[in-house]
């Protein structure tokens, strides 16, 4: 019996060993075959300026829409990563940027004055600086920004405002176009008394005739008199210098992850992509994100709207920053800055890439998209754009009329059949910037039977023309009745 127990015993053992051997062994081979890493959570702070609709595709269209989410790397060294998108949104650049300096965010969205005083603040900075890798929008000519007075204020130009209150978010856009204004015109710095005020404060003040006029940066400048109490007197295209808005990147995040970095630019090629598609569309859904009339949206990023949406770092852009910096340094506001250092395209340049989109072709165009299209009303097509028409009508898909004569003589039949009109969009025969007709000056001249109508935003402008042409000048309803008149 012993004998067979022991026997039985020591069996038992060696079959044990060797199923522990066995076991060991499958365990080993499972760890090197599928090593087990720990899930890593990627938090990414992104400061946006929701109601500034130079910069809704670089933020409240990517977050509505989840298209970072959509492009965000997930295989190999990102495969058990979770990210952690955290949305901040601000009123202006300068809060944006504090921000990212606190490394509470790692991308911002701003205007090109506040890029370059992001890019200079964060030379001092000794864990990261700041890099430009892409543009949210542009105007090449400078429209955007602008002044504006009470709706029944006497003034009429920037030079009526001399020695009287401006009131602008200083640090702004807005702030360094008038600063340049100023400096254009060899005055002071106490020419117009510039007081900080931000855009919620300033509106409000303007309303209230507390502020003699408040300048600001888009959509401020068309919203404010769209909405009745305003009216603009100075545009930044008078700057003749362009104005945009861009993205900026912590420099150790981007070197850190790279990919996520183009997965963001990726993300505004797509957001911009949305809103040519359906631009009227786009409009509407971004004023229900935003709380910006819609029509003021379209008038900004729909054809041959005051915007054109595109990610490319071009040439022009960088030589305004340059110019930017020059004009605070000259105040004594900033000390020396390398902004050609400063701005890095390689981020964009990839996604270009990923997208299969030529960027150098994209960096040298300047065009926007155009109204294009048939006018119904005067049965002829749209061949010039900028001397072309919009209206929108409620509930009713946008259409286009040749030349402004058209397009009041549609919006005064559209009026006639009760339809509920909620905007005309005509150009600026001198800026060619696109403008509320009903907010223009005209003037109408009579060649034949017809009436000749030319809008301009400046009075001055109106009536140099009409001295010009030997017409008048006249109101939206003079036009009105000018053209139903036929002269």
């Amino acid at each position: 019996m012993t004998s067979f127990r022991s026997k039985a015993n020591s069996a038992i053992i060696h079959f044990d060993v060797r199923i522990l051997a066995i076991a060991i062994y499958a365990v080993l081979a499972l760890t090197v075959a599928s090593p087990v890493r720990a899930q890593q959570v990627i938090t990414i702070g992104i400061g946006t300026q929701d109601m500034t609709t130079n910069t809704v595709t670089t933020g409240v269209v990517i977050r509505e829409l989840k298209l970072l989410e959509k492009h965000l790397p997930r295989t190999g060294a990102y495969a058990n990563v979770t990210y952690r998108l955290d949305w901040q949104n601000f009123t202006s650049g300068p809060p944006v940027t504090n921000g990212m300096m606190a490394n509470k965010l790692q991308f911002g969205a701003m205007g090109d004055f506040p890029l370059v005083v992001n890019g200079f603040t964060f030379q001092s900075n000794p864990e990261s600086k700041s890099q430009l890798v892409a543009v949210a929008a542009y105007n090449i000519n400078g429209s955007g920004n602008g002044v504006m007075v009470h709706r029944d204020s006497p003034f009429f130009e920037l030079a009526d405002l001399r020695g009287k209150v401006l009131s602008v978010p200083f640090g702004s856009a807005a702030h360094g176009m008038v600063l340049k204004a100023m400096q254009d015109r060899g005055w002071g710095p106490n020419e117009i008394r510039l007081v900080s005020q931000t855009p919620e404060v300033g509106s409000t003040n303007l309303q209230e005739r507390k502020v003699d006029s408040h300048a600001n940066f888009v959509p401020f400048a068309e919203l404010l008199p769209f909405r009745g109490f305003a009216r603009k007197i100075f545009d930044g295209v008078e700057t003749n210098a362009p104005t945009w808005h861009g993205v900026v990147v912590r420099t150790d995040f981007a070197e850190k992850h790279p990919e996520i970095v183009t997965a963001y630019v990726a993300a505004i090629i797509e957001a911009n992509a949305w809103v040519r598609n359906d631009p009227q569309a786009a409009a509407e859904q971004i004023a229900r994100w935003t709380g910006i009339d819609k029509e003021v949206v379209y008038m900004f990023l729909g054809p041959s709207g005051i915007m054109t949406l595109d990610p490319t770092i071009k040439p022009e852009l960088i030589e305004d920053a340059v110019e930017d910096a020059k004009v605070l340094q000259n105040l004594g506001r900033m000390g020396e800055f390398d902004v050609r250092r400063w701005v890095n395209s390689a981020f964009v340049e990839a996604a270009f890439r990923r997208a299969g989109l030529d960027y150098a072709a994209q960096v040298a165009a300047k065009s926007n998209y155009e109204i294009r299209g048939d006018d119904k009303f005067c049965n002829r097509p749209v061949t010039e754009p900028r001397k072309a028409g919009q209206i929108w009508v409620e509930g009713e898909r946008i259409t286009v009329h040749a030349s402004p004569a058209c397009a009041l003589g549609a919006f005064a039949a559209l009026r006639a059949a009760g339809k509920k009109i909620n905007v005309i969009y005509l150009f600026d025969e001198v800026l060619g910037t696109k403008l509320f007709a009903d907010h223009a000056f005209f003037s109408i001249a009579k060649t034949g039977p017809q009436a000749v109508i030319t809008p301009f935003m400046l009075k001055k402008d109106a009536e140099a023309h009409a001295a010009r042409t030997g017409g008048r000048i006249g109101s939206f309803d003079d036009a009105l009745r000018a053209v139903q008149a036929g002269g």
